[in-house]
């Protein structure tokens, strides 16, 4: 993905904002609880890690970029919060294993939020083969390492666990990555056979399906398109990260016990009415 400007703007909120940003929740409600968060380094999982660490989780940060890591660890150390991270590549079934048995070392954990993925902006005809296969293996097989691996650890280990992955709408109205809708769609599917299946071990799994959710990556995206996007859904606005952080809040925790199999659309009604451009709206849709 080419790189934003210097003088590109800021979109999302930053290490400061989700420091200090209201919350629904108690404090504490999460104390005692090891929260395993896979893209926490930035953008959506990164707001959910804020979150949970505020509300008095044990945090493990786990993605590809030590230095990304590294900078959010410290970020939130900075401000007391119990943190610590570890690399790996979701889409290599070694690495997944390796990280699953460094985390198990650590004492184990109690909640997998998957956020880690991604995807790029691009008409579906002009897909290239390792585009079209990084982007499914990526979000898809991924996804899926991670929660196998997590299932196995918590089975193993005989106590219960929940999974939230966050997904994108697939429902309606994304245009522009089909690509990522393929492997996304993947895993609602397979998000629903894992909650029957796992039920017995006292394992959750959920998807969160967000909607036009405003991050720092945005700033390499085409400003036409991201022009339209408070468009894109019934409430006419752009969503937050930490809308999503409180979502996967709820759904990892006691408060969703009896949920699961679901996905829960955190995207201002985009499953119902409107459309989301992402490479900009052809001529030929314009009305």
């Amino acid at each position: 993905m080419a790189e934003p400007a210097a003088d590109a703007p800021a979109y999302g909120l930053g290490d400061d904002e989700l420091a200090v940003h209201p919350t629904v929740y108690r404090e504490g409600a999460y104390a005692g609880k090891t929260v395993l968060v896979s893209g926490g380094a930035g953008g959506i999982g990164r707001a959910t890690a804020w979150l949970m660490g505020r509300l008095g989780a044990r945090l493990i940060l786990a993605g590809r970029s030590a230095e990304k890591l590294a900078a959010a660890v410290e970020a939130m150390r900075a401000r007391g919060l119990d943190v610590d991270s570890m690399t790996v590549d979701i889409r290599e079934p070694e690495s997944v294993a390796g990280l699953y048995g460094r985390v198990a070392e650590a004492g184990g954990f109690d909640i997998l939020i998957n956020s880690a993925g991604g995807q790029f902006p691009q008409a579906a005809i002009d897909f290239s083969v390792k585009g079209w296969n990084t982007v499914v293996n990526t979000n898809l097989n991924g996804t899926w390492h991670m929660m196998q691996g997590a299932a196995r650890l918590w089975r193993d280990a005989g106590r219960p666990g929940s999974i939230v992955t966050i997904v994108v709408v697939t429902r309606q109205g994304l245009h522009g990555v089909a690509h990522t809708i393929a492997a996304r769609s993947g895993v609602v599917g397979l998000t629903q056979a894992l909650a029957v299946e796992w039920a017995p071990l006292d394992i959750r799994v959920n998807c969160i399906a967000p909607g036009v959710i405003e991050t720092p990556g945005w700033r390499v995206y085409d400003p036409n398109a991201l022009e339209a996007y408070p468009k894109s859904n019934p409430m006419m606005r752009n969503g937050t990260t930490w809308e999503v952080a409180e979502a996967c809040a709820y759904l990892a925790g006691p408060a969703a016990a009896y949920v699961t199999g679901e996905v829960l659309n955190v995207a201002g009604g985009s499953q119902l009415w409107g459309e989301t451009w992402t490479i900009g709206k052809p001529d030929y849709f314009k009305g």
